[in-house]
């Protein structure tokens, strides 16, 4: 905990856990054995120890929402709150910078103040038990022996009125000078040093110095104490018989001592005379519990750890909405794109290329760098507009032109870089403006526009963003409106992720290989029949947690005649095949089908020939695509290269394609 925020934020995760115990405690409070009673505070203990949001998980609840809410609507802050460590840290050097800085000082101090009173008071009762003699240790050892304890040291100190042990490191068994002890009440302090009771007390009270302005966590502290005695009576009680059962609630009235009450360090954590009656009324009705009933008290520790320490996913309540009604709303969906962080590339790619086709801002904060997020809300701030100033999500990413919905975008090129990835996304359009975004657009149903810009997705702490690298190109092609969806086969108009080349004699080679990344965005339209126009849409809403679905792969082949128009005349057919090489140059065997096709190792052949009434240009050229192999969110790995060979005029040709373009980094 480094501020005020981190404070709050793992104090209200402790809260809850500890809510939830209260509430299963009072239902289950006579039905499980104290040592179920005591011992399922160990859920909240860990839930105190542990930072709040490890793994971007919170207990039960949201609570980034709700504090990231708070702190921008306050503040104006729109940095992520982190809590790097469950014990308060140090503020930064320099002078509070606000009032929250202030508060937190004063958290500090409070802190400090408590852990200071604690300390005193231990010293002081360590010194007051140095001042006492040395005691007979021959009832202790008899007690010890006759109940298998370990004894410790004893001293006799003047005032007391009951036995303690004081000390986790060296114990010392702290026994009233005035008057004899019961053999009863020496088993109950030596059952406290055998498990360990004084360093749970020693950590009950570390937590009440940590959250000493949260009074739920006070009232947890003090029953957890109190649960520790009513144990340490369970197990006093299974260890006599008869009349001396009856007897101990008796003895019990005399261990009443407030004076080193919850003292840290200690076993006198609950000696106070008001909670003597419920322990008296707990010894009344003691019982020895079934051996099933243990098995019933771990599956009910199970049920509440499990939401307790695993939780729940820290995520956004209003990233679809395109509008709020007042700012505080609007506060809400920018500290959800904060929390609701994409945890990987593909997430972060998805929200991207949503946030430019819905032109929505918090979709934009989501997959943005946190010290974009001030620009970005000054930025929608400024596009409200209604009557009632209602704020938008408007953003304006530079797009130009109006994208097709249907076809939503591509991911092409998919590289990795310096830890990182680039690719190309790419836009279709329904209109674009090749003039400028203030001349008339360009529409044409037999011609498809294409916006693409390349852009950069990097892993930013413990989230993934993605950093537009340049302007967007707009490509007029040949295709119609129609055809978008055909983009994952690849486009001509559009980069390579590779080039190959290489030359043989008389033919210049090259491949172009692309790929296409994408993530499972289609949705069925309410007819359900796919086949009809329109039955399939393209899902805008964001996927924090997504991951590629699918990768598709696509090559075009063009082999140029370089020789004269007498050598191309006299070739005849002109036969080739070509397979893609792996990282050592192995390879398939060359394939040679009837006509022209490929196969899913990527191989593919085909002829031309002279016959016929159009002479063969003196130009090969092939393509096609498919689904690349193996799982789609691994690192893409492109061919090495491609073997070719050409058979024409009865002489066959090999070269090896390398690349001369593109590729990995």
């Amino acid at each position: 905990m480094t501020d005020l925020w981190s404070f709050l934020l793992q104090t209200l995760t402790a809260s809850g856990v500890a809510a939830l115990l209260l509430a299963v405690k009072a239902l289950f409070r006579d039905k499980l054995s104290p040592r179920w009673q005591f011992g399922v505070w160990g859920v909240l203990a860990l839930v105190l120890l542990l930072p709040a949001g490890g793994g971007g998980r919170y207990a039960l609840f949201n609570w980034p929402l709700w504090v990231e809410s708070a702190k921008t609507a306050l503040t104006g802050d729109y940095s992520l709150t982190r809590v790097l460590a469950p014990i308060p840290l140090p503020l930064g050097p320099g002078r509070p910078a606000s009032p929250a800085d202030l508060l937190y000082l004063l958290y500090l101090a409070g802190a400090a103040a408590l852990l200071l009173r604690y300390a005193l008071s231990y010293l002081r009762l360590r010194l007051a038990l140095r001042r006492g003699a040395e005691a007979d240790g021959a009832q202790i050892r008899r007690v010890a022996a006759a109940y298998g304890c370990r004894p410790c040291r004893a001293v006799a100190v003047h005032g007391l009125s009951s036995a303690f042990v004081c000390g986790v490191f060296r114990p010392v068994l702290a026994l009233p000078a005035e008057r004899p002890v019961d053999d009863k009440v020496i088993l109950h302090e030596l059952l406290h040093l055998r498990f360990h009771d004084a360093a749970w007390g020693l950590l009950i009270c570390l937590f009440r110095c940590l959250h000493w302005c949260n009074p739920l966590l006070w009232i947890c502290a003090d029953l957890a104490q109190n649960d520790a005695e009513s144990l340490c009576d369970q197990r006093v009680l299974e260890r006599l018989e008869g009349e001396e059962r009856r007897d101990y609630g008796r003895i019990l009235l005399s261990m009443a001592d407030d004076r080193y009450a919850r003292a840290p360090g200690t076993s006198s954590m609950a000696n106070g005379g008001r909670n003597i009656r419920a322990r008296i009324q707990a010894i009344a009705r003691f019982r020895r519990y079934p051996a099933g009933m243990a098995l019933v008290s771990v599956c009910i520790a199970a049920v509440l750890a499990l939401p307790a320490l695993f939780g729940t996913r820290a995520g956004g309540v209003v990233l679809g909405s395109r509008r709020w009604d007042d700012a505080l709303d609007f506060q809400t969906a920018m500290a959800s794109a904060r929390v609701a962080r994409c945890t990987t590339a593909a997430a972060a790619l998805d929200a991207y290329g949503k946030a430019v086709l819905e032109q929505n801002g918090i979709y934009r904060a989501l997959c943005a760098p946190l010290e974009e997020h001030p620009a970005l809300a000054a930025e929608m701030e400024a596009a409200a507009t209604g009557p009632d100033h209602w704020v938008y999500t408007r953003w304006e990413s530079g797009l130009p032109g109006y994208p097709d919905p249907r076809a939503g975008y591509f991911l092409y090129n998919l590289t990795p870089d310096s830890g990182g990835y680039r690719a190309l996304m790419v836009f279709p359009l329904q209109w674009a403006y090749p003039d400028g975004p203030d001349q008339p657009p360009a529409s044409d149903p037999d011609c498809l526009w294409l916006a693409s810009r390349p852009v950069r997705a990097e892993r930013r702490e413990d989230r993934w963003v993605v950093l537009p690298q340049g302007a967007f190109t707009l490509t007029e092609t040949s295709r119609s409106l129609d055809d978008g969806g055909w983009l994952v086969w690849g486009e001509a108009s559009l980069p390579a992720a590779v080039t190959y080349a290489a030359e043989t004699e008389q033919f210049r080679l090259e491949l172009r290989y692309q790929t296409v990344h994408a993530l499972d965005n289609a949705i069925q339209s309410q007819t359900g029949l796919s086949w009809l126009p329109g039955a399939s849409a393209f899902d805008t809403a964001v996927k924090p947690y997504a991951r590629f679905a699918r990768a598709y792969a696509s090559y075009s082949f063009t082999a140029v005649f370089t020789g004269s128009e007498d050598q191309r005349a006299a070739l005849g057919e002109v036969r080739y095949a070509a397979v893609p090489l792996s990282a050592d140059g192995s390879h398939p065997a060359l394939k040679y089908g009837a006509g022209s096709g490929s196969s899913s190792t990527g191989a593919f052949w085909g002829s031309s020939s002279n016959s016929g009434p159009s002479p063969w240009d003196g130009t090969l050229s092939d393509g096609a695509g498919t689904y690349l192999g193996g799982d789609p969110n691994d690192t893409p790995v492109w061919p090495a290269g491609y073997l070719v060979e050409l058979t024409a005029g009865g002489t066959s040709r090999q070269a090896t394609l390398l690349p001369v373009e593109g590729g990995a980094a």
